[in-house]
């Protein structure tokens, strides 16, 4: 039967690729065959990742960048396509969610760093490779949202509402470039990873998971792979524009 997952030959450029949901993108691909370009701000914890892919036998580029600033993501993308000549899938996966003590006191730099990560990185990154797919063979763009974007609280409100911004634009992408480029997003509920770690384990969240998620816990970070991959693959032909919950079963 044939391996509709299947990524061989496939050119992948995933951000936030060195830690949590990113390197488990980054080897699932690389284990269904992919080329991966990693992109995180530092260059070590790329390269780390780097060697995993290369560990299982595929190629792998990494590229030290901070998303968040617009006029170095040209450098990225430039760097993905020299050393690899195309990009067929992007996923924007970097992301950042800090609490502040409450709406007033939060800082308009802190607005500022949330915004620009979550939602002015990917809105960029998707003009700049998706117009390449377009104007070539076409490809795939998924975007990493969040449960946050539909069930805001006042301490996330400016990541649940660069979340939800990113849920929009998955729409408008969409339509910019297909029907030779397919946008969808991943709206994902709670996981296990570096940055939960503080709370994820927690007794407190535990006990609310038991009680209102249906599968009960967070999700381990390989449990988003095979939805990112079949989205990136030819199983999805006719799906775009689609925000698919991994979420658990989150009320």
């Amino acid at each position: 039967m044939k391996n509709l997952l299947d990524m061989t030959g496939k050119i992948v450029l995933i951000t936030g690729g060195s830690r949590g949901l990113g390197r488990a993108m980054a080897l699932g691909f690389a284990e269904q065959g992919a080329d991966v370009a990693i992109a995180s701000r530092k260059i070590e914890s790329c390269e780390k990742v780097a060697k995993e892919v290369e560990a299982l036998g595929r190629k792998a580029f990494a590229y030290a960048c901070h998303v968040g600033f617009w006029d170095r993501l040209q450098g990225l993308v430039d760097a993905v396509y020299g050393h690899f000549g195309r990009v067929d899938v992007l996923i924007n996966n970097a992301g950042m969610s800090p609490i502040a003590p409450s709406l007033l006191e939060t800082s308009e730099d802190l607005f500022d760093k949330v915004v620009s990560i979550n939602f002015k990185a990917p809105f960029r990154l998707s003009a700049l490779v998706g117009s390449r797919m377009e104007a070539g063979t076409g490809g795939s763009i998924i975007n990493i949202s969040s449960i946050a974007s539909i069930r805001p609280t006042a301490q996330t409100a400016p990541y649940a509402g660069a979340k939800a911004g990113l849920n929009a634009i998955t729409r408008a992408f969409a339509h910019e470039y297909g029907p030779k480029v397919r946008v969808n997003c991943i709206m994902c509920g709670p996981f296990h990873t570096d940055a939960s770690r503080a709370w994820s384990r927690s007794e407190e969240f535990t006990a609310r998971a038991r009680a209102e998620y249906a599968l009960q816990r967070a999700g381990e970070p390989e449990e988003v792979v095979s939805t990112a991959l079949y989205l990136a693959s030819d199983a999805t032909s006719f799906t775009t524009g689609a925000i698919i919950r991994v979420d658990g079963g989150t009320p």
